[in-house]
Parts: structure tokens; C-alpha cells; sequence
């Protein structure tokens, strides 16, 4: 049973620390940024790959610190995505983010993590996570692409109008559920 309890961050007022500059830390600032691309991040690393130089080179809120890890790093930080190919780094930054009650996901390592990132679908205004409960990320990557497929394109003409009208109810909130309900039932 999945018990997870979606929600959806603005990274964008947060700050962000990644530690890991190998393929999973480019993973994990990639959908941070594809997400929130005005998020602040910290990403360190002894070594980073030229993509994410290329990344920060683009990015201006995103700061590269060639280093290796140590909890001095955490100062200031609200969220942290750990993927090091070292183990005992892993656990360290969990230990220290659970110390501090910084909120932590340790990548392929689901007990170690406070959240999971989720498969994301946007088309416009309208973002769907999926989750899998840490089980397989890769069976919510496909299943993502399968929403990315069959969800048409036109899909923010729709919110924009359904945001207008919206706007224009008068009533109770009861009152503009039932309208908004009734206009919206066509989709069934």
C-alpha cells in the first residue's frame, strides 16, 4: 500500500542542496531545473560532469562547489538529493540531514529517503507526479510517456478557459463547485 502523500513544492523559494556530480547528481538537477528552473541549487562534488558545468553555465542560480561532502554544507539548506556512488557518503548526508531535520532523498536508496521525486507529466499548467512508492522508477517513466502521448497538447487552452470562467462565478463555494462540476462533465 502506498501511503505517500503528494505534494508539490516551489522549489523556487527554496534552496536546494544536491550533493554528486556524476550521471544520478546531473539525473536529479536536470528535473530539479526542468521543474523549477529559477530554483536555488547547490550542487558538490570532488568531480562534475561537463554537462552540469554546462547546466550551472545556464542556470545562474546554480552554484558548483568542487569539494567533497561534509555537513557544513547542509547550513542553509532546506532540501537535499544525495547521489554519490559511495555508500557510507550516502548514509553520512542522510545521518546529518536527519539531525537537522532537513528533508532528504538518498538516490536507489528508499529507506533512506524522507520523499521520493517522482515521474513527471506536464503539458502546460497541468503537472501529474507518479509514483511507484520507491518500487520501480522505471515503470513510472514509461507509464509517463504513455500520459505524454494520449494527453493532447490543447490541454492549457482548456485550463485557461475553465481558469476564466472561474473567475467569473459569483456564489458560495458550494455554488461554484456545482457549476464548475457540471461544465467539467463532459470530460467524463
Amino acid at each position: 500500500m502506498n501511503t505517500l502523500f503528494p505534494v508539490f513544492l516551489k522549489l523556487e523559494q527554496l534552496h536546494v542542496l544536491i550533493v554528486g556530480g556524476g550521471y544520478v547528481g546531473l539525473e536529479k538537477l536536470t528535473a530539479v531545473l526542468a521543474n523549477s528552473p529559477q530554483t536555488q541549487v547547490t550542487l558538490i562534488a570532488p568531480e562534475i560532469r561537463e554537462e552540469i558545468k554546462e547546466l550551472a553555465a545556464a542556470h545562474p542560480s546554480v552554484e558548483l562547489i568542487y569539494s567533497r561532502y561534509e555537513p557544513h554544507f547542509l547550513e542553509g539548506r532546506d532540501i537535499v538529493i544525495v547521489g554519490t556512488n559511495d555508500k557510507a557518503v550516502n548514509h553520512q548526508v542522510q545521518q546529518d540531514c536527519k539531525a537537522r531535520k532537513i528533508l532528504v532523498n538518498v538516490a536507489d536508496t528508499p529507506e533512506l529517503c524522507d520523499f521520493y521525486l517522482s515521474s513527471v507529466v506536464k503539458k502546460g499548467d497541468l503537472k501529474i507526479a507518479i509514483s511507484t512508492n520507491g518500487k520501480s522508477p522505471t515503470f513510472a517513466k514509461r507509464f509517463r510517456e504513455v500520459l505524454e502521448e494520449i494527453l493532447p497538447d490543447s490541454l492549457q487552452a482548456t485550463l485557461d478557459n475553465l481558469q476564466q470562467i472561474r473567475n467569473k462565478l459569483k456564489g458560495d463555494f458550494q455554488d461554484k463547485l456545482e457549476k464548475l462540476n457540471e461544465i467539467t462533465n463532459v470530460m467524463k
